[in-house]
């Protein structure tokens, strides 16, 4: 399978091309670091592995640091008189966030890390009765969003392999459909009580048709939340008007805000104020006005901050403000044109080295229903393995999904052409081409 290091370009992949194709359109690579190679010919790494950790905005550092200097300079009086005070910072978040999702702004805030977002927002929205108890869940759902439905249906009392419903592709294939998913809460809705699915899927790249299927399970009678880690600064996302019940995001993959940087929530504005909603409560989810007076009974406002618990962590907010601020600058509806232009590039790229070789792409062909990501699969050989080589030989960083998958995401902020043919022109001389 693995061939020695190639000096030389593959044939049939033109590299003039990709440097024209970057001379016309720059991006926005200027604006983020860059890690140096580790191997190949190449100062800075071709960084395709932004679906699993962005890169840092050049920004973020000076920002960061002018929060830090107004503690040592103002102490406890920051809270209200730093130049971004930090009493209501998390409200410098709330707009940008909520113009990123398609949300309104009282129905967005940022605030813990993305699975404890989903585990206050079951408190609220996984309410099993009588025959509607079970979760649907996508087979191939990030670990995370699995253990966390087991236990919420533990919590409750139930059997999570009784419970939880794993949709799975057809019979050799590789993505969900649409209709199967749909078809599904058609015929056993009334059985569910919760669908919780990846608005994108971190392993395959699959873009699920959001609106339809919440359509189909409101109209089923179930709630429909989405974990959007990988659908989040990827794809325009419109949730107040696809009338999603919620969601939760992390920010720390193409919102490039840090490793373990804060997530979001959104919850529709049609929840806010019921009084029959469960939810848990700590001093934030107090209203703002009232919070200094000290009372011992919450008076939640009627806004999705009732969901927020704890003071705001001002030095992790830092760095997904400055993040935010960036897609503001930029706009949602142009990195996504980018973005299929890139991801096209690459697969035609793809195309051409997985001919003869055992590679197969696994996202879907059609660019409405992928993201920026293009998994492929091995027919032989480790994943880990070969991501190494990758690296160390070609200076070309990308995500391995043990056993078989590799996922390479050209991040339209800041990926190139020339990063895309790195890809290619580094599989074409590491995988051997299969003997006829």
């Amino acid at each position: 399978m693995v061939n020695g290091q190639a000096d030389q370009a593959a044939p049939g992949l033109d590299e003039a091309e990709a440097l024209r194709l970057d001379a016309a359109e720059p991006g926005h690579r200027h604006l983020f670091h860059v890690p140096p190679a580790d191997g190949g010919r190449y100062p800075e790494s071709a960084y395709l592995a932004g679906n699993s950790l962005g890169l840092q905005p050049r920004a973020t550092r000076d920002e960061l640091l002018a929060d830090l200097d107004a503690w040592s300079r103002l102490g406890v009086e920051g809270h209200l008189a730093a130049e971004r005070p930090w009493l209501p910072y998390h409200e410098l978040l709330t707009a940008p966030a909520a113009r990123l999702v398609g949300a309104l702004p009282t129905e967005t805030v940022v605030m813990n890390s993305l699975t404890v977002n989903l585990h206050l927002l079951m408190v609220s929205f996984y309410r099993p009765e009588g025959e509607r108890t079970r979760i649907v869940i996508e087979d191939t759902a990030f670990p995370s969003d699995s253990y966390a439905v087991r236990s919420q249906a533990r919590f409750h009392g139930l059997d999570p392999d009784a419970t939880v419903v794993r949709l799975a592709p057809r019979p050799g294939e590789d993505t969900l459909r649409t209709e199967d998913v749909t078809g599904y809460l058609a015929a056993e809705g009334h059985t569910v009580a919760l669908v919780l699915l990846g608005g994108v899927n971190y392993l395959t790249g699959e873009l699920m048709d959001i609106p339809a299927i919440t359509a189909a399970g409101r109209a089923a009678g179930a709630v429909v939340g989405w974990d959007l880690a990988h659908a989040a600064g990827n794809v325009p996302l419109s949730l107040h008007d696809w009338d999603v019940d919620f969601a939760a995001w992390c920010s720390y993959k193409y919102l490039n805000s840090g490793p373990g940087a804060l997530a979001g929530v959104f919850v529709h504005e049609r929840h806010h104020g019921n009084p029959t909603l469960p939810r848990f409560e700590g001093w934030w989810s107090t209203a703002a006005d009232t919070r200094f007076e000290m009372t011992p009974v919450s008076r939640p406002p009627a806004t999705v901050e009732a969901w927020q618990i704890s003071n705001p962590p001002i030095f992790a907010m830092g760095p997904v403000r400055t993040s935010l601020e960036l897609f503001d600058s930029v706009g949602m509806s142009a990195l996504r044109a980018r973005s299929l232009r890139l991801t096209g590039y690459l697969e035609r790229l793809l195309d051409e080295v997985t001919a003869n070789r055992p590679l197969t792409v696994i996202t879907p062909r059609e660019p409405r229903r992928r993201g920026c990501q293009l998994s492929v699969r091995l027919g032989e050989g480790s994943a880990a393995e070969l991501t190494t080589r990758l690296r160390h030989e070609h200076g070309v960083i990308a995500d391995a999904r043990e056993p078989d998958v590799i996922r390479f995401a050209p991040v339209p902020l800041y990926s190139t052409y020339h990063d895309c043919w790195r890809v290619a022109d580094a599989l074409a001389a590491t995988v051997s081409e299969v003997s006829r």
